[in-house]
């Protein structure tokens, strides 16, 4: 099955879609509120670093700044601080069409779950604000206790979630740690990046 040239191979029995980037045109609204944290710290967003480590936790990328810096930003409180800037923006996130379009499509059809590397908190609300809450039957976040996309653990997780076996799951993502983490899994891994007029940024 097919949708703006996503294509849904006959053997694929459940979807697993990421969220920030893929479902939700949100990337832009992140960097702004990056940009703003890491600002409100005394530090400069380094885009060219930071956008590679899109997939994990927004505090994995705080350390991961702070050990390639050498700084000792606080991950929570930084991360608190982006999530106050996102917050006052979270209500003119779009979909993107077509991704939506897909899981659309495919409800009631096919199980259906959201992996994400941010907050459970976030990704819900975007969800809610997308319309699109109630199209999935699992939504895991990095509030749940598995390693998140570096390794494959929380794709097998949502797996298990669906009933359905890794080998017929197909993934959706627009960065390359998920999508890495995906083929571990033993899953269909398929960026989405070029289905969409431009690549969302961290």
């Amino acid at each position: 099955m097919q949708g703006d040239g996503i294509v849904v191979p006959p053997h694929v029995k459940g979807l697993i879609f990421d969220c920030d980037g893929t479902l939700a045109d949100s990337m832009p609204l992140h960097m702004a509120a990056w940009e703003k944290a890491f600002s409100d710290f005394g530090e400069v967003y380094r885009k060219d670093y930071l956008l590679p480590l899109r997939g994990l936790s927004e505090q994995q990328i705080v350390e991961m700044y702070n050990n390639r810096f050498s700084r000792s930003l606080d991950p929570d409180a930084l991360v608190a601080r982006k999530h106050t800037y996102f917050r006052e923006t979270i209500h003119l996130i779009e979909p993107i069409e077509p991704v939506v379009d897909v899981a659309r499509r495919h409800h009631g059809r096919l199980p259906m779950a959201v992996v994400s590397g941010g907050r459970r908190e976030m990704v819900e609300r975007t969800l809610e604000v997308l319309g699109i809450d109630t199209l999935f039957e699992a939504v895991l976040t990095a509030d749940d206790p598995y390693p998140l996309k570096q390794e494959p653990e929380i794709f097998l997780a949502a797996a298990r979630l669906l009933g359905v076996e890794p080998s017929r799951c197909q993934v959706f993502e627009d960065g390359e740690i998920g999508l890495e983490s995906a083929r571990k899994a033993g899953m269909v891994a398929t960026d989405i990046r070029p289905y969409i007029a431009a690549e969302g940024e961290i």
